[in-house]
């Protein structure tokens, strides 16, 4: 297409094939010199190398600490429908709900039998 000129903010600019070959970047960068391209945080590149091969015969760490009725759980979440997802999350929301207006009450209790209150010295 070429060059327009734009009226309302009184400047040039290029449109169509021209604009984009203009963009384009020939240049060859080396990453492999520590002086163009320094560390920016301390440790990084051993991280990242230590995770190279991401196929591993142990499980995770975290894996590690949980029991098999937290694995079970696990499957049980991860094969149910996003709409069953959403209406296990409201029905957790519930029952908190219903273990705070609990504890409300349990609370309200205490104080009302003196149980919460601290020893005079």
């Amino acid at each position: 297409m070429g060059i327009v000129a734009h009226p309302q903010y009184n400047c040039t600019y290029i449109c169509g094939e021209d604009f984009e070959s203009s963009l384009l970047s020939f240049e060859k960068l080396d990453r492999a010199s520590p002086d163009l391209w320094p560390e920016q945080l301390p440790g990084v590149s051993e991280f990242a190398a230590s995770f190279k091969n991401p196929i591993t015969n142990s499980p995770p760490k975290w894996m590690a600490e949980l029991e098999t009725e937290d694995i079970e759980m696990l499957k049980e979440l991860g094969s149910l429908t996003t709409a069953n997802l959403m209406e296990k999350v409201k029905g957790l929301q519930n029952l908190a709900y219903q273990l705070g207006l609990e504890e409300s009450r349990e609370m309200t209790r205490g104080k009302f039998l003196n149980i919460l209150e601290r020893p005079k010295k």
